[in-house]
C-alpha cells in the first residue's frame, strides 16, 4: 500500500490507546464537507508526497515500546486490495488495528473481521439513506451500507458509528440514521470544523446545528444506543 500521510502520535483517534494514524489514498465518495481533498481527488493525489508501506512498518518497529495501535483511515482504506496483507504485517509487530471506513465495501469488512485483522472499527454514516447521493456526490448502494452495519454490529469487536454534523445535516437526518443503526453500542455526533479546504463551499448546503440543538438531539437518542455522545 501507499499512503498520503502519517501522524506519528494520536491520543484521540483510537479510544483508550496510544496510537499512530496512516492515511490511505483514494475514495469513492465526494462528500462536500470532506476536509482531506488531497487524499480523495486524483488530480490532488498526483501532487501528494507518497509514504510507502515499508516506511510505515519501519516506523512502527521503532515505536514498538511506545505505541499500542495503528489507526488506518483515508480516503477509504477498504478500496485497497492489499489492505489485508498490510494489516497482517502490522499485527505481526504486535499492534492493535483500528479501521475507519465509509462502509461501502462489506466484502472487505467481512474478510478483515473473519481473519481477526481488526480490533476496532469506526464507520461513518454520512446522512439519511435518502440523502446519501446528495452528500456523497455519487450514487450509493444502500444495501451495501446496511450489510456493513450488520457485520459490524454482529461482530465481537469494539466499534462505533459516527456522523459529522456538517452544514446541511439535519436532526431529521440523524433520526433516520438512528433507524438504520439502532441498537448499536456507540454512536457519536461529531462537531464539524471547517479547515478552509473542504471539497466544496459548505455554506451552500445549509447551516450546522447549534450546540443546544445537538444536545437536544442527543437526548432524543439516549434510549436507542448503549452510548451516544457529542464529540468535538
Amino acid at each position: 500500500m501507499q499512503f498520503g500521510g502519517l501522524q506519528e502520535l494520536t491520543l484521540i483517534d483510537y479510544p483508550g490507546k496510544v496510537a499512530a494514524t496512516v492515511f490511505s489514498l483514494g475514495c469513492n465518495f465526494r462528500c462536500y464537507y470532506c476536509h482531506n481533498p488531497e487524499l480523495v481527488l486524483p488530480e490532488k493525489i498526483k501532487g501528494q508526497p507518497l509514504i510507502t508501506e515499508g516506511f510505515v512498518l519501519e516506523f512502527l518497529k521503532s515505536r514498538m515500546k511506545l505505541l499500542q495501535g495503528l489507526c488506518i483511515t483515508g480516503g477509504e482504506p477498504t478500496l485497497q486490495g492489499d489492505l489485508p496483507l498490510f494489516i497482517k504485517a502490522v499485527k505481526n509487530l504486535g499492534f492493535l488495528v483500528k479501521l475507519d471506513t465509509n462502509g461501502i465495501n462489506p466484502a472487505m469488512l467481512h474478510l478483515l473481521i473473519a481473519d481477526h485483522l481488526v480490533d476496532y472499527i469506526a464507520m461513518d454514516v454520512k446522512t439519511a439513506p435518502a440523502k446519501y447521493e446528495t452528500v456523497t456526490g455519487t450514487s450509493v448502494d444502500i444495501a451495501k451500507l446496511k450489510d456493513s452495519i450488520n457485520l459490524i454490529k454482529q461482530s465481537s469487536l469494539e466499534y462505533e458509528f459516527r456522523t459529522t454534523m456538517a452544514p446541511g445535516i439535519t436532526a431529521q437526518d440523524v433520526l433516520a440514521i438512528a433507524d438504520l443503526i439502532g441498537g448499536a453500542d456507540n454512536y457519536y455526533l461529531q462537531t464539524f470544523h471547517d479547515n478552509g479546504k473542504c471539497l466544496k463551499d459548505v455554506r451552500y448546503f445549509g447551516r450546522s446545528l447549534s450546540e443546544a440543538e445537538l444536545q437536544s438531539l442527543q437526548e432524543k437518542l439516549v434510549d436507542r444506543f448503549t452510548h451516544v455522545a457529542i464529540r468535538d
